[in-house]
């Protein structure tokens, strides 16, 4: 899933890279800014880490009957250890995902934080985005100049809010057919039946979504193909954060609040290792909507 789904404990915890708040400046005097924490990352690897999980083990039981499916079934253990392999990872992804709900309600309702339900920082979408839509597309077309993005662009807010229909349609539908004996109880059949055809169809949707469009939005874009590296070291160079979210640079700036994100370079080990995981993820990611459309049609 989308790596807008993690803004809960925005600001709260520290970057790795501001260990030592040295403020090291990387070639030609360029500067390196926070813009997401630690928690930030973590609760986004823990997402793309689980996606892929349910999305490799998901496809292999709804085109069982397919060759790749029953090689990949054999390697890994049968398609017992699959369902285990699909279900474990629907449980971590569910309690991450209260997490984050928990954490937003603490802030909003008890810490009464500011700006999460609106502002230029919230996730939730406003005017501004629909207008960057309608500018994106005079751009795309030479109608306009390229709209400026605030913290989080209108794709970026897109993506955050289908993981909760995914949540809500994709994972109540797939806790309904794992306890099934339960919700019988007071689910009449037909509606045990399509909760079945609801799970499958929506969960080829999610992935066919974030193999497609999310992969390009996030990485295969001109200025950031062939990878952003952002979410997985946490830190933007100024270069890169005038150039994406023009916006926020220029609000921070002019409230006097840019130097408070400053922080020091991603050391090497941490760039590499990033590319690493996301070249291997997209990699995946990709063999499997291949694979997917691939079976569907074959149907």
């Amino acid at each position: 899933m989308p790596d807008q789904t993690i803004v809960a404990g925005e600001n709260k915890l520290p970057n790795p890279a501001v260990a030592g708040a040295g403020k090291e400046q990387g070639p030609n005097g360029e500067r390196y800014f926070v813009r997401f924490t630690l928690l930030q990352r973590y609760m986004h690897a823990i997402m793309f880490s689980t996606f892929l999980g349910l999305a490799a083990t998901g496809l292999t039981i709804r085109f069982s009957t397919n060759a790749w499916a029953q090689h990949f079934a054999l390697a890994i253990g049968g398609f017992g250890a699959i369902l285990f392999i699909h279900k474990l990872c629907a449980v971590t992804l569910t309690l991450e995902f209260l997490y984050h709900v928990k954490d937003i309600a603490a802030r909003i309702l008890i810490r009464k934080e500011k700006g999460i339900l609106w502002g230029p920082s919230s996730m939730v979408l406003n005017l501004k985005d629909l207008k960057d839509l309608i500018g994106n597309f005079k751009w795309f077309f030479g109608l306009g100049p390229k709209p400026e993005i605030e913290r989080y662009a209108y794709w970026e807010k897109f993506d955050y809010w289908a993981v909760f229909w995914g949540m809500v349609i994709i994972g109540f539908s797939g806790y309904v057919m794992w306890f099934g004996p339960f919700f019988g109880r007071f689910l009449p059949g037909w509606a045990l039946n399509a909760v079945q055809i609801v799970h499958g169809e929506e969960a080829l949707l999610a992935i066919t979504f974030i193999f497609s469009i999310h992969f390009v939005n996030s990485h295969l874009r001109p200025d950031c193909f062939p990878m952003d590296t952002t979410i997985f070291t946490g830190v933007v160079s100024e270069e890169e954060f005038k150039e994406r979210h023009a916006q926020e640079y220029e609000r921070l700036a002019s409230q006097g609040k840019l130097d408070e994100k400053l922080t020091t370079k991603p050391p090497t080990w941490l760039l590499n290792f990033s590319k690493v995981v996301g070249f291997t993820a997209v990699f995946i990611g990709l063999v499997l909507l291949v694979l997917a459309v691939s079976a569907y049609f074959r149907e």
